[in-house]
């Protein structure tokens, strides 16, 4: 399986560090670390399982948790600010739905969070871990969703970013897959009293790219795309009850 930049963040030391947008170009040795993340933690618990324990010990309340890929973890980087005390980040860099299906219990339900705010779909339509198709993007949603629901959680249902074009995936055309499951998501939050977050109005241009000054790479917001889609999450916040 030929996997991408963002796939991995490194599976050791200070690579976990490295703002997402950042990630070096694959090469062997990249892509045998890769491999061995997915072989030895596919889901990939253990990248917050420490900050898991630290949070459950601190008695602290959860207001939110953030799952979702590198654009969420990259928001927690870029702008920590934004994470005031009761938000969580767990996203983590190149991962896909299916994935953070089995990240729900330890990253989210146990922390018992008001609301999860799930942002996923970039990955799998490059193909990161496999071929996923635009249905099981939707299962996949629809299950931490459930998962959600099911612990009286509510949920944020957050658009899939714009992307015209993967770097790491070069021959992809994200722009009608990305419109797809956010058509699904929009109707699935409606249907399942869901809150349904579209970054897509401050985010896209006309053509279903990210707006250039929002972006370096074309997928990944810059300090002003964050801003520009806090913008939108801010309100919805606000009318949750939840502090700003």
């Amino acid at each position: 399986m030929t996997v991408g930049r963002r796939g991995f963040m490194g599976a050791v030391g200070a690579a976990v560090l490295m703002p997402a947008a950042a990630c070096a170009q694959p090469n062997e040795e990249w892509e045998r670390r890769h491999q061995r993340q997915l072989r030895e933690d596919w889901p990939w618990l253990g990248r917050y399982a420490a900050d898991n324990a630290t949070l459950k010990a601190s008695g602290k309340a959860t207001d939110i948790v953030f799952m979702g890929d590198s654009i969420t973890q990259g928001w927690f980087e870029q702008r920590p600010g934004f994470f005031l005390p009761g938000r969580v980040g767990r996203g983590i860099s190149g991962q896909t739905t299916p994935q953070m299906v089995l990240r729900m219990m330890a990253d989210v339900i146990a922390h018992r969070p008001k609301f999860v705010h799930i942002m996923a779909g970039t990955n799998d339509i490059a193909g990161n871990t496999g071929v996923i198709t635009v249905a099981q993007t939707c299962d996949n949603l629809a299950m931490m969703a459930m998962l959600a629901r099911g612990a009286g959680i509510g949920v944020l249902l957050a658009s899939v970013p714009p992307a015209a074009a993967f770097g790491w995936r070069p021959g992809v055309a994200p722009v009608g897959p990305i419109r797809a499951i956010n058509l699904w998501s929009r109707d699935y939050a409606a249907r399942t009293g869901a809150t349904w977050v579209d970054y897509t109005p401050v985010l896209a241009t006309a053509d279903g790219a990210m707006k250039p000054d929002l972006s370096r790479d074309g997928v990944h917001p810059t300090v002003a795309g964050y801003d520009a889609m806090a913008t939108v999450l801010t309100p919805i916040l606000k009318r949750k009850g939840l502090p700003v």
